[in-house]
């Protein structure tokens, strides 16, 4: 059964996408109708990955043209707003930074200046992917950046395979809720969230309402991870193994030196937008470009643009698609009646708990954060939209819900591309010891964020 998992996932979503399009269900219109029965069916592809994403997203949107359930611009209309390019950019920003060596330079110099003990292993990986997710939009190349000297320090203090496991757990998990302190921390999942809501948040905007709760969630899961995962004895490190690394980078190059300026660039462009008016997306595609220029680049290469993954790209249209175009059809009022209570609670801290809970157990029965947010994040807009809040609250609560929860790898990809001895070296076990408390994190956050956002305004 294992063996044909993905064959007997494909004819069940299409089993369960012609019976729900075919059956009559009175409180959806026809095209709201044909649009849940596609969209279940691409969620349940997504959630069992019978195939690679860009390929279930690829067909949700090609059936969504072919049934005429919307119109081209509306099923592609991700491509026409600055979304898709801030990601685009961010890839390649993110594939220089790593070629160029600057990373690994200031990684190796930190490690030499603060790293003596496990304590400070794990303190040295989460200053660090605080520091690099300014530099490097994304969180993926961060972690595997970060991982690479990582494995020196492992090499050099002789850890055990069970210690070794616990820091690579440590980069991958670390990169789940700092990723959400800046707005270009995940250049995915962030924007996504926002543009879900209807709503526009520049970046310090971003860094206000969000950037607390985020750093609350931060500083709590590196306390969890420090109580859950004690090292087997006591580490002594070899320093001189790192100064060899950093001693084979040589001297800063003329690509690292070009790298600092257009970082620096980027950075003051992404935190100024609220003075300069151009949203980020156009920012970010304008350095990456000028990064792969003669005379002013000569970062970024013509391969580079390999490091582009369309098929992601195709993934975030549908998860859009089922959000915006669910919105239209009446169907995420439908799924709204149907998980949602008729009445919202009156307390704004049970309203976030509800939120909360209810993102976790979609989540945790989907398994795939961009899906979930295609489905969760309009139907609470929809709920709360009659009470006069703020489509932003709901909105950025059930994201937190959603990106920091995880229990087993599938659930995360950021913990899922760490996962085995060829990269973070732990295992599903590790993950679950990690994610099951982390639940609690989660539900701190979101109570919290209901009390933060009455301070700043946004409630």
């Amino acid at each position: 059964m294992k063996k044909y998992k993905k064959e007997f996932m494909f004819i069940l979503g299409i089993f369960l996408a012609v019976i729900i399009w075919n059956i009559e269900i009175t409180s959806l219109s026809g095209n709201a109708q044909k649009m849940l029965a596609l969209s279940l069916m691409t969620v349940m592809f997504w959630a069992s990955k019978v195939a690679h994403p860009g390929y279930t997203s690829g067909l949700f949107l090609s059936l969504l043209l072919i049934f005429k359930i919307a119109e081209p611009a509306e099923v592609f209309s991700l491509w026409s707003s600055s979304l898709i390019y801030i990601i685009i950019g961010a890839y390649l920003i993110a594939s220089a930074v790593q070629s160029s060596g600057l990373g690994e330079r200031i990684a190796y110099n930190f490690i030499l200046k603060f790293v003596n003990s496990y304590k400070s292993i794990i303190y040295s990986i989460f200053f660090l992917t605080l520091f690099l997710s300014l530099l490097i939009p994304h969180p993926w190349p961060r972690s595997f950046l970060i991982m690479s000297v990582m494995v020196v320090v492992i090499e050099s203090a002789g850890l055990s395979k069970k210690d070794a496991g616990s820091v690579g757990l440590a980069v991958f998990a670390f990169s789940v809720p700092i990723s959400m302190i800046f707005l270009t921390g995940d250049s995915t999942i962030n924007i996504l969230a926002v543009e879900m809501s209807g709503r526009y948040l520049n970046w310090i905007e971003w860094l206000y309402h969000m950037g607390v709760p985020a750093a609350l969630a931060s500083i709590l899961t590196l306390f969890l991870f420090l109580k859950l995962f004690k090292p087997e004895k006591k580490i002594d490190i070899d320093q001189r193994i790192i100064k060899e690394k950093l001693n084979d980078l040589g001297p800063l190059s003329l690509k690292e030196k070009r790298m600092i300026f257009w970082i620096t660039t980027a950075v003051l462009l992404w935190t100024t937008d609220f003075i300069h008016g151009i949203e980020l997306g156009w920012v970010t595609l304008l350095v990456a470009v000028l990064m792969g220029m003669p005379l002013i680049g000569n970062v970024l290469k013509a391969e580079d643009w390999r490091n582009v993954p369309i098929g992601i790209l195709f993934f975030l249209t549908a998860a859009v698609s089922i959000g915006r175009i669910g919105s239209s059809t009446g169907m995420n009022a439908w799924i709204a009646s149907i998980i949602l209570p008729a009445e919202m609670p009156a307390n704004i801290i049970v309203f976030a708990l509800m939120t909360g809970l209810i993102s976790i157990l979609l989540h945790m029965l989907l398994g795939s954060v961009i899906a979930v947010m295609g489905i969760a994040i309009p139907s609470f807009i929809l709920f709360a939209e009659g009470y006069g809040i703020n489509p932003l609250v709901p909105a950025l609560m059930s994201y937190s819900a959603i990106a920091l929860h995880y229990v087993f790898p599938f659930h995360h990809l950021n913990i899922l591309v760490g996962l085995g001895d060829s990269h973070g070296g732990y295992d599903d076990k590790t993950v679950i010891k990690f994610g099951l408390p982390l639940t609690i994190v989660i539900i701190i956050v979101v109570v919290f964020e209901a009390i933060w956002w009455q301070i700043t305004g946004l409630l």
